[in-house]
């Protein structure tokens, strides 16, 4: 019980300190391109939503909306209903909330992981299982099911989530299977599932970016680095810190 209990205190300092580091890194990467893919996503949505302002004045007829422009106001009255936490204060303490969160969960499971194969010893080893945790977690899903801005109509949520949860466990079996095996056929197991949920293929969006095309490409970008850092760090203070407190 001491031992686990020690674990536990090693995941969660890990994971806090971790979640800081995301948080500042957020400020000045991937936010400031999330505020301006929102501003893009909020004048396309009051634009499309004009026409249907107009019909309930009596200036057009409703019945001459297409579609998309019905679908785009709703859309619009739905998020104008929804909540979500005002600019700068109140959306940075949510974010380092969420972010804390994330990194304490991420991190029992580096940990716990790294248990089986008798814990972290050093910083270097928790560095190497934090880089691992960035290829199963952020890079492999990023490769075909990049990361979505505002204004980047995704595919439905349940259909992404389930290839999101297949690539990391494909993922990680295929990684473990490289680290841990030297057997011929396991090499080629891993090369079949790292591969496997690509040649599968992620949910494909319905419409393309209502963003610029640079816009979308920086916050993958940013993204990626911000997760590569997140990960890294998150790797390399559980392995400062177990040594110190994960011992029975």
């Amino acid at each position: 019980m001491n031992i686990f209990r020690n674990i536990v205190f090693t995941a969660a300092l890990a994971g806090v300190l971790a979640g800081l580091v995301l948080t500042a890194l957020q400020q000045f990467g991937t936010q400031p391109l999330i505020v301006k893919a929102e501003v893009i996503e909020q004048s396309n949505a009051e634009a499309a939503a004009k026409p249907h302002d107009h019909a309930a004045a009596g200036e057009h007829d409703h019945a001459a909306l297409t579609a998309q422009e019905e679908a785009a106001a709703a859309a619009h009255q739905h998020g104008a209903d929804e909540w979500e936490p005002a600019d700068g204060a109140e959306r940075f303490a949510w974010t380092l909330v969420a972010n804390i969160v994330a990194g304490v969960g991420f991190s029992l499971l580096l940990v716990a992981a790294s248990e089986l194969r008798g814990g972290l010893s050093s910083w270097r080893e928790g560095l190497l299982w934090g880089l691992a945790g960035f290829v199963v977690f952020t890079l492999a899903p990023s490769v075909s099911l990049p990361p979505e801005a505002p204004g980047v109509e995704g595919a439905a949520l349940m259909d992404r989530q389930i290839w999101w949860v297949g690539t990391a466990v494909a993922t990680a079996a295929g990684l473990a299977l490289i680290a841990f095996s030297r057997a011929p056929l396991a090499a080629l197991a891993a090369v079949a599932l790292i591969a496997a949920p690509h040649v599968i293929g992620a949910p494909k969006p319905p419409a393309p970016p209502a963003i610029p095309h640079d816009l979308e490409h920086g916050f993958v970008v940013a993204v990626i680095v911000t997760g590569f850092v997140f990960w890294a760090a998150l790797g390399a203070l559980a392995g400062a810190v177990r040594p110190r407190f994960g011992k029975a």
